[in-house]
């Protein structure tokens, strides 16, 4: 008698949790909260150029972007430029917004190779001189880019072979770029802690994080699409940064050969209240939602106490903080969903804009992905639908086709 499934069963939180503690041991971006900031301090405290720019595309600049742009308001006088695309109107957009005499450029590249990162940094290297002076390297000790800055003395940091790309926004990565821009990257280490200790210990985060996963599988079939709806459109970086790290971690085969997907979709209150909330709420039942509240954003601008001729009849919002306003109707769509009962949805509250909060907002949600992916049995970490393109890209290139 022979017996095969193409099944298995959900494991009991225990056991997902011992193998997540195992994990700790070749998984390196739980060891990111803990490290040494020094270096990357002392570094930082010497750049004395205006224009930063990082070269680097999806885990080397997304993770580094929503931080960005969620303490945009706490920065120093540097601007901060992404270089990913290879979009020909996109990088002449970009560049031309960079005074290149004055410019820090930060290439970030894991392998070394990564082909978007090297095109963008060979054609800055027709537009101006790239020296030790004015460039830093971050990427893997035994990299091709990292042979190419010991040769030409430019400084160098190290991305961790156990920390992948998406993963690695808490090592210097993000670390370096934040903190030549002046944010506290010890408070979001401290974040970070915050999380990792919590859930590791067994504590509120474990609670919220492990309940969370669970339904996220157990219901996988029925919701197979999660929508993080975000009111602030200081989250708009956070949104793409989940997108990426749901998405690329768990749209993976599983060990017995199963395909499993929890699509990740990101939206932003108010604006897309009158866009994509209309499907969310009439639309197919295959959707849970989780939204994102800032409770206290610190900046108290409020609507004037003035009438418009012909509209009147809204005068009931003159007096309102604009902080108040964004709260409310964020507490209006979530009584929507949650009074129509077939939606499932949590809430996710940040107290305040600082790096504490948003490390531990991006902290949890890598625990999770974490958590998700030993439920449904898959190699969370790593990403052979997408090498498969870059394999194809690389041989018509070599062709010349």
């Amino acid at each position: 008698m022979n017996y095969n499934k193409n099944f298995y069963p959900i494991k009991s939180n225990e056991e997902i949790f011992e193998k997540l503690v195992d994990e700790k041991k070749d998984i390196g971006y739980y060891k990111l909260p803990y490290q040494h900031t020094s270096d990357i301090k002392e570094y930082a405290k010497t750049v004395t150029q205006k224009d930063i720019v990082v070269v680097g595309i999806g885990g080397s600049s997304l993770g580094t972007y929503a931080i960005h742009n969620f303490l945009i308001h706490k920065q120093n006088g540097k601007k901060l430029h992404f270089l990913e695309s290879t979009d020909p109107l996109d990088i002449k957009r970009r560049v031309s917004k960079i005074d290149l005499n004055d410019a820090l450029f930060i290439i970030i590249s894991k392998s070394g190779t990564t082909i978007e990162t090297v095109s963008i940094f060979k054609y800055l290297h027709s537009l101006t001189t790239i020296d030790k002076t004015n460039c830093v390297c971050i990427t893997e000790h035994d990299s091709k880019l990292n042979s190419y800055a010991k040769t030409n003395d430019i400084k160098t940091f190290e991305i961790p072979k156990d920390v992948g790309g998406r993963f690695s926004v808490f090592s210097p990565v993000g670390l370096l770029p934040l903190a030549i821009m002046g944010i506290d990257i010890d408070e979001l280490l401290n974040g970070c802690k915050e999380v990792n200790n919590s859930f590791f210990e067994k504590r509120d985060y474990y609670t919220h994080i492990m309940n969370k996963a669970r339904f996220l599988v157990e219901n996988k079939n029925r919701f197979n699409i999660n929508v993080l709806f975000s009111y602030s459109s200081l989250l708009e970086g956070f949104n793409k940064w989940y997108i990426q790290l749901w998405g690329e971690s768990l749209g993976k085969i599983n060990f017995n050969g199963t395909r499993q997907a929890l699509t990740p979709i990101g939206i932003l209150g108010p604006v897309d209240q009158h866009s994509f909330l209309q499907l969310v709420m009439e639309g197919v039942r295959d959707k849970t939602v989780t939204f994102v509240k800032v409770e206290e954003f610190g900046e108290d601008t409020t609507i004037p106490d003035i009438s418009i001729p012909s509209l009147e009849e809204l005068d009931y919002v003159n007096g309102i903080k604009f902080k108040d306003l964004i709260n409310m109707q964020a507490d209006s769509t979530i009584k929507a969903v949650e009074e129509l009962g077939d939606i499932p949805c949590d809430v996710i509250t940040i107290d305040k804009v600082d790096e504490f909060n948003i490390a531990k907002l991006m902290y949890s949600f890598q625990v999770l992905t974490s958590t998700v992916g030993k439920f449904v049995q898959i190699d969370t970490y790593d990403q052979p639908g997408v090498e498969i393109g870059k394999i194809i890209l690389k041989n018509k290139l070599k062709k010349g086709e």
